[in-house]
């Protein structure tokens, strides 16, 4: 990355006017139409006298005649002896050709294209990503001009989730935009390097989605992978059929050799798949269960489907290819095992739609703490929870108590709804706030609701909804943990924090280490909400020393100065990784708020900034 760092100024900028300006214009004859190649000297003819000249016919009769009897396109000549370079030594015998498989035919006679899709539907690999500029994206060429090593060290070092909800809702924007690969970098790498991240997101859907947008034949063994991993994390285990099929990868494990078999059988081949999956079962001593699950699935695209039992008793923890294979077969998981289950397993039930609305309400509450579900597709599933006749259990009664937060007639008795979803969050009382944020919205401004009213704020801004927090303004009182969360969402703020009323918070800070304080004022340091003076002030009274470097504080600050925003999101990212926010420092939040701020990406700022403080 040091490297990559140094080669200077020059090779970080990033032009917006080079990015905007309008491209020249693009022929669009074919080659060779703008330039006729010469045509050929004509060969001279012997001269034939006009008696043997045959006789001009009609127009009518010519095209009569073409019509029955012209070959359009001439038969290739075939000559009569055997090419000399032919090599017959290594032809298989009839035994060996018996037992060659469907692609082992092909390949030895040469029928197994590279690419399946006719030249005029190819995708160009230029640009790749799912979000255009038009639709929020980040600009195209954003990494156009960026050193590949720096761009393949940061997204390298990313092997963490956030801790950040709205930083990972950042980072996947970037991700996911339609984004021309750095220079010097292939774009395949580009792409699989970002896939791999999603992938460690959580943010399978948008892998895949991602995946689905190179063209299989332009696979690498690396992009393969990882888009293997999107589809297993989405349940669709048969989309990544293609890329099984069709890449070279040299793998040859269990898990692809499954995968092979379940491949070979929705392409038709049947009764090859299930006697590669019964060799295989013979072969296993533990995870029989996965090749029991496997041999299901592939049994489901033939004809004679095979009874097979599943047996989860003695089987260990649930494993990701597991659980994807159960949720694509609707094959139940007993619930002690779901109860042992990772929690970065259980979240990908929240987004597969095979499963129900209680079997997926589980995951909702770490999907959406981390950002992968956003309030109103939390609020839907919980919806459709509650139309389902005879669901019962603690999602049913959260999805109970959320109408009543929603619909209740009085609003204290909302707020009580609204305090209850809270209080079944356990681990992961942070989603529940995401749940509750349009209810909180909902809930009319009174100055008697006191203590609730940070709690309140911070539930609004899960959802970005800063105008209905700021609605709250003139209630909070100065010092208040919800005055220190409107200070920093305010999106028209242009009066400072004043001493008094940050004295007031800080004193009554009773977080430990007084890491809410020291977030806070690294948040509105950052957004330039706090003169200099104070800044100095309260980073001795704190400890603080923002002014220190990294070779991560420089790259996001040099990066913040061209005004690449894309660049400025990934070191973002970087910055963020780790299990909670006892891994955030408020050195880094300052120049995370800071940089996104001078790059166009204030709202993202103050939402990330509010989160800390809500949070700490």
């Amino acid at each position: 990355m040091k490297s990559a760092w140094l080669v200077g100024g020059a090779a970080l900028a990033f032009s917006s006017a080079m990015v905007l300006a309008q491209e020249a214009p693009v022929d669009l004859l074919p080659p060779g139409f703008d330039s006729p190649a010469p045509s050929p000297t004509p060969t001279p003819r012997a001269t034939r006298t006009p008696a043997l000249a045959a006789p001009e016919q009609p127009a009518a009769q010519q095209a009569t005649e073409s019509q029955a009897g012209e070959i359009v396109q001439p038969l290739p000549v075939q000559s009569a002896a055997p090419r000399a370079d032919l090599d017959l030594s290594n032809l298989p015998t009839l035994e060996e050709l018996e037992a060659m498989s469907t692609d082992d035919l092909d390949e030895l006679l040469g029928l197994k294209p590279k690419f399946d899709i006719p030249p005029a539907a190819r995708r160009s690999m230029d640009r790749v990503g799912v979000m255009d500029a038009s639709e929020g994206g980040l600009p195209a060429g954003s990494l156009a001009r960026q050193p590949a090593a720096l761009v393949r060290a940061v997204l390298a070092g990313m092997q963490q989730p956030m801790v950040s909800r709205w930083g990972h809702i950042l980072l996947r924007r970037a991700l996911a935009s339609r984004l021309a690969a750095p220079e010097g970098m292939d774009p395949v790498e580009f792409a699989a390097l970002r896939v791999q991240v999603l992938n460690t997101m959580g943010e399978h859907s948008v892998a895949r989605a991602l995946v689905q947008d190179v063209d299989t034949a332009n696979y690498s063994p690396a992009l393969t992978d990882a888009a293997v991993a999107a589809y297993i994390g989405t349940a669709d285990i048969v989309g990544a059929c293609p890329a099984v099929r069709l890449v070279e990868t040299g793998r040859d494990d269990q898990e692809w050799q499954m995968l092979a078999g379940i491949c070979n059988a929705y392409a038709g081949e049947a009764t090859r798949a299930q006697n590669d999956l019964r060799r295989l079962l013979t072969r296993t001593e533990d995870d029989r269960i996965d090749v029991l699950l496997a041999q299901r699935l592939a049994g489901s695209a033939g004809r004679g489907r095979r009874a097979v039992t599943i047996e989860w008793d003695g089987t260990g923890a649930i494993t990701p290819w597991r659980f994807a294979l159960a949720n694509a077969l609707g094959e139940p998981i007993p619930e002690g095992l779901l109860d042992d289950a990772a929690p970065e397993l259980v979240r990908t039930a929240a987004l597969t739609p095979a499963l129900a609305p209680v079997q997926r309400a589980r995951g909702a509450e770490i999907a959406g703490a981390s950002g992968i579900l956003s309030a109103s597709a939390m609020v839907d599933l919980y919806s459709q929870l509650y139309a389902e006749e005879g669901a019962e259990g603690d999602a049913a009664l959260t999805a109970s108590r959320l109408r009543e937060a929603y619909v209740g007639t009085d609003p204290m008795r909302r707020l009580a709804a609204i305090r209850d979803i809270w209080s079944g969050g356990g681990d992961y009382a942070y989603g529940r706030m995401v749940l509750t944020a349009y209810a909180a919205a909902r809930l009319p401004v009174d100055a008697d609701l006191g203590d609730d009213t940070g709690a309140l704020i911070a539930s609004m801004l899960t959802a970005g909804l800063d105008g209905d927090a700021m609605r709250w303004a003139g209630t909070v009182d100065a010092g208040s943990e919800a005055w220190a969360l409107l200070a920093l969402a305010d999106p028209r703020r242009t009066v400072g924090v004043t001493d008094g009323e940050l004295d007031s918070f800080v004193d009554d800070d009773g977080s430990a280490g007084q890491r809410r304080s020291r977030l806070l004022l690294a948040g509105l340091a950052g957004l330039e909400r706090i003169g200099s003076g104070e800044i100095a002030e309260y980073s001795g009274r704190l400890g603080l020393d923002f002014s220190a470097q990294t070779r991560w504080t420089r790259m996001i600050d040099r990066a913040a100065e061209v005004d690449n925003p894309a660049l400025v999101a990934m070191l973002a990212g970087l910055g963020m990784q780790g299990s909670s926010w006892d891994r955030m420092t408020a050195r880094h939040l300052y120049h995370i708020v800071s940089a996104l701020r001078r790059v166009g990406l204030e709202a993202e700022a103050r939402m990330i900034a509010a989160e800390a403080v809500a949070r700490a």
